[in-house]
């Protein structure tokens, strides 16, 4: 059956009204090279029985590493099974999103449990359920600053997540706002003076990470400090949020959004998603923050009961006003954030000081190479930039012998020479690290 949305006549009275010329109008602002010019160069149509064999064969193309040293924004952590085997039962994993939602309370009281969850990880007093990733979840705080305050700056520190910055970027020239990077230092860590410096009165947020990109454990409270002393906000995100098991919440030291990617809790690494951004914030920003936010009640019998208790959604209510449109994104991958966090219980600070030990093992065993020396001097969580003499030849020797090897900084970070990033989860055997120190020898 043809799918004929409108007629030619109906597309030119609509282009029309809005003064455009024509369809190719449009997509302007997209630049010709990115633009498909032609018919996709599809091979002919398969039966079922030939697409499981054609499938089948690229599956087998599928190469499992024995161990991967590789973090840079997607980690390798273990899930209980019974992540799975909740996301998989068919009430969740067919629900679209809860259009009925009083009737939906499966779901509601997941985003509940999710939501509470994330606010007394992160020391904030709201959460939604949720972003498409971090780097949208980064952006859509800065944004939302900058809207609340009617400021047109945002300082960004280098040592935020290159992807992070990019679409932190995109989102301030879409919005007409000036975006600036602060300096990081010797030790990894924001350089104070810097951002001291930076801030003006125009300034409507300071975004950092913690762990940052290189692993290195920021601190808060005095970044929130120097931001609040400007009238700025402060925008802390983290790099793996299995991280907050262990670290002090960002809202506790000042923050007032807290975001990240939450693909560590219970979401498996899947060429490159689907993500979970996280982003919580304090209650100042409850009516602004996009998603929807579910309470907890009862009913005129005393039963609990679980509501949609703020939606202020993009195609509802604030349409015009909206920053971002987020439907039913998500769910499934917070559904298995609140689950894998229900599962570890207070284990998940066992889990983090595990990730820190594993790090500071291989850390100092790959320091005692010669040529080798971690790049900066700040604590760090799971990862760790280091300095070698060829970080290339060091990761196709890891490849080689089947480890996923680190992440090279040289293309993102030109002034530190070419040094690379490893990271250590609880998913590294001792005898792996003994195995990949020797192989760099």
């Amino acid at each position: 059956m043809d799918y004929v949305p409108h007629t030619p006549g109906e597309q030119k009275e609509m282009l029309k009204v809005i003064g455009v010329g024509d369809l190719e109008d449009l997509f302007a602002d997209i630049p010709a090279k990115y633009r498909l010019g032609g018919l996709l160069n599809l091979p002919p149509p398969l039966s079922e029985q030939e697409i499981w064999e054609h499938m089948g064969r690229l599956a087998a193309r599928n190469r499992l590493p024995g161990a991967t040293l590789t973090g840079a924004g997607a980690y390798h952590h273990y899930i209980p099974a019974v992540v799975s085997h909740v996301v998989g039962r068919s009430e969740f994993y067919t629900a679209y999103t809860p259009y009925q939602a009083e009737i939906s309370q499966g779901i509601l009281q997941a985003i509940y449990e999710y939501q509470t969850m994330i606010t007394r990880l992160t020391g904030t007093q709201v959460a939604n359920a949720s972003m498409y990733d971090g780097a949208t979840a980064m952006a859509e705080a800065a944004v939302l600053s900058a809207k609340s305050l009617g400021r047109s700056r945002l300082l960004v520190g280098r040592s935020v997540h290159p992807e992070y910055r990019k679409v932190v970027g995109t989102y301030a020239w879409a919005n007409g706002y000036a975006c600036e990077e602060i300096p990081f230092g010797a030790t990894g860590r924001l350089e104070q003076a810097a951002l001291r410096e930076l801030l003006d009165d125009k300034t409507a947020a300071v975004l950092v990470q913690s762990p940052n990109f290189f692993g290195v454990i920021e601190d808060i409270g005095p970044l929130a400090d120097l931001a609040h002393s400007r009238g700025a906000l402060l925008v802390a995100g983290f790099t793996d949020p299995t991280s907050l098991g262990i670290l002090k919440a960002p809202g506790d030291s000042g923050a007032d959004f807290v975001v990240g990617e939450g693909q560590s809790f219970g979401n498996p690494m899947n060429y490159g998603g689907p993500y979970l951004g996280i982003l919580a914030s304090t209650e100042a920003f409850m009516r602004k923050i996009p998603g929807r936010l579910v309470g907890a009640t009862v009913d005129r019998e005393g039963r609990r009961g679980y509501v949609l208790t703020l939606q202020t959604r993009e195609q509802h209510i604030r349409r015009e006003k909206a920053t971002s449109n987020i439907c039913s994104n998500e769910a499934l991958c917070m559904l298995a954030a609140a689950v894998y966090l229900a599962c570890l219980g207070k284990n998940l600070k066992r889990l983090a000081a595990l990730n820190v030990w594993k790090a500071n093992y291989l850390k100092e065993a790959l320091s005692a190479l010669p040529g080798w020396r971690p790049l900066f001097t700040g604590p760090v969580y799971n990862e760790f930039a280091m300095s070698c003499p060829d970080a290339g030849a060091a990761n196709r020797r890891l490849e080689k012998a089947g480890f996923t090897g680190g992440y090279d900084l040289s293309k993102d970070y030109p002034e530190l020479g070419g040094g690379i990033l490893f990271c250590a989860t609880e998913m590294l055997r001792r005898e792996d690290m003994d195995k990949a120190v020797s192989l760099l020898k």
